[in-house]
């Protein structure tokens, strides 16, 4: 019985905490899409960017951890354009209330740096160190899992036939929220 009542009261808390998701010690999983197309005309252009991430809750509110990207487009007879990044990513999330647009929803900031390249087929490509900074909103659909947009600034300095290349991009993602090993430990010593 006194499992059955543990393990209630932990669903109830996972299920119903507002802000146990970003907990210092938990974990964020996930994945962000931008420039998907699917060209149904000529020239059939095919475009698609994906940015999977996985950071670490250092206090509440704050994670860390990195962050890879590849983008993808090309179009018959007309080249193939590739995109690339990987880095150290933070993303903080503000405080209740005037933060919250509907209920089990946050604001956040999230930024990056690391190394990123940009070559189009056509016109100058660049290497070099990549950064990127916006502000993103996330509705929780569980305490686990968030449905997020995100609006960033992407920029590369390098080398290559252009020093610099940079453009703002909107992207739709999820994020997976999982306990820390704390946590699953004392949920561990209380199930004994």
């Amino acid at each position: 019985m006194k499992k059955l009542t543990l393990t209630l009261v932990l669903c109830v808390t996972v299920l119903f905490g507002a802000t146990a998701q970003i907990q210092k010690g938990n974990v964020m999983i996930g994945a962000n899409l931008s420039n998907i197309s699917f060209g149904l005309d000529k020239p059939n252009v095919f475009s698609l960017k994906i940015n999977p991430k996985a950071a670490w809750f250092v206090q509440d509110g704050l994670a860390l951890g990195g962050d890879v990207s590849f983008g993808l487009a090309t179009a018959k007879n007309a080249g193939t354009d590739i995109s690339y990044g990987i880095g150290a990513l933070g993303r903080y999330y503000g405080a209740t209330g005037a933060n919250e647009v509907a209920n089990n929803s946050r604001f956040f900031g999230e930024a990056t740096v690391g190394v990123s390249g940009v070559n189009p087929s056509v016109g100058g490509s660049t290497n070099g160190l990549g950064f990127s900074f916006g502000p993103g909103w996330t509705y929780f659909v569980t305490p686990s899992i968030g449905l997020e947009a995100l609006l960033k600034y992407n920029g590369v300095v390098g080398f290559g036939s252009s020093a610099y290349a940079h453009n703002l991009g909107l992207a739709v993602g999820f994020q997976i929220y999982l306990p820390g090993k704390g946590t699953a430990r004392k949920v561990q010593r209380d199930m004994q």
